[in-house]
């Protein structure tokens, strides 16, 4: 087999797998961005908090109001903005039980939500966090 023939074939091998490989983190991207922008416009539709992002999601998920499905997306998108404020409302939920679904939110979605935003997880897709509110942060 031609040498050359070898490393034009392993050339265009690599870039289609870099293309594709950036298609598939664009895509991740993407899905998480709109999710937690999306979850961030239910928290402030219910319980409205005017350019404090956070401060809606912290409502929701303390909201008996909603179902434990839909807290645990709000858990999640607490999770995803990586907002130390979010810290002592998750660990007020976190018992480090077995996930019991039916009864109280998801300690598996809880742990993860906490590391993040303890900062203990880089954020290499570069989710833009939430809108909020510097009042009372001086």
């Amino acid at each position: 087999m031609d040498f050359k023939r070898v490393q034009k074939t392993l050339v265009i091998g690599a870039l289609v797998l870099l293309l594709g490989a950036t298609c598939v983190l664009g895509y991740c991207r993407w899905s998480i961005q709109s999710g937690l922008d999306t979850w961030c416009a239910i928290a402030q539709e219910r319980h409205p908090h005017p350019g404090d992002d956070i401060a809606a999601l912290l409502a929701y998920v303390q909201s008996d109001a909603h179902s434990l499905r839909d807290r645990n997306h709000g858990v999640w998108a607490l999770g995803q903005a990586r907002d130390s404020r979010a810290l002592p409302v998750l660990k007020s939920y976190y018992t480090a039980s077995e996930c019991d679904h039916s009864r109280c939110l998801c300690q598996y979605e809880l742990e993860k939500a906490i590391k993040l935003c303890q900062g203990q997880t880089p954020n290499p897709l570069h989710i833009r966090t939430p809108k909020t509110s510097n009042a009372g942060l001086q």
